[in-house]
């Protein structure tokens, strides 16, 4: 079995308007310890982060922790926002339609094709390994789509107060076969 634990990255700091170089608050950088925690007693093979900042650093404690350089993969970076992307109605009609896209905005469909490219890739060439993942909120909840279609508005809803998150799935070939939470802080979503 391939293990790849999808870490989505503690709390950003909004303040900061380039979504790639985003820093975390002083609270996501503590809440980072948590999960260099959860992974104190379980052998990573290799280590993947989105190359946005927030995403990164969340789990760059973890990788120095078990030796592992991070390798980052532009795919894996966050949805490109458009204007007034983030609000209840945009929300309704991008999970509706997947391939809906707001003035200079980027479709789910686009955001979990390139996601899952990477995941398949990674599942090719590290077959019976554990691999952490450094993600974002929409990323992670159009894979969790790919492989489970019932996930979609609600699940992100959800998804999106969790501040870290991480959570492992399990893979026999290309296959998800277990799907097992190991952490969740929630925090109140302001982005």
């Amino acid at each position: 079995m391939t293990n790849i634990y999808f870490v989505r990255h503690a709390q950003p700091d909004y303040k900061y308007p380039d979504p790639a170089n985003r820093p975390l608050t002083e609270e996501g950088e503590r809440d980072c310890a948590k999960v260099t925690e959860i992974f104190r007693n379980i052998k990573l093979d290799y280590a993947v982060s989105s190359p946005y900042i927030r995403s990164y650093n969340t789990i760059k404690a973890t990788a120095e922790e078990h030796g592992l350089e991070i390798h980052t993969d532009y795919r894996l970076r966050e949805r490109k926002n458009g204007k007034n992307s983030n609000y209840m109605e945009m929300f309704q009609k991008r999970w509706a339609d997947m391939t809906y896209t707001e003035s200079d905005g980027e479709c789910l469909k686009d955001v979990q094709d390139r996601n899952i490219e990477v995941i398949s890739a990674l599942l090719n060439e590290h077959e019976g390994e554990n691999i952490i993942l450094g993600t974002h909120g929409t990323a992670l909840s159009t894979i969790f789509n790919y492989y489970d279609k019932s996930f979609g508005l609600e699940g992100f809803l959800e998804l999106i107060n969790y501040l870290p998150y991480v959570v492992r799935i399990g893979f026999e070939g290309h296959k998800m076969v277990e799907k097992e939470e190991l952490l969740i802080i929630e925090k109140v979503f302001n982005g």
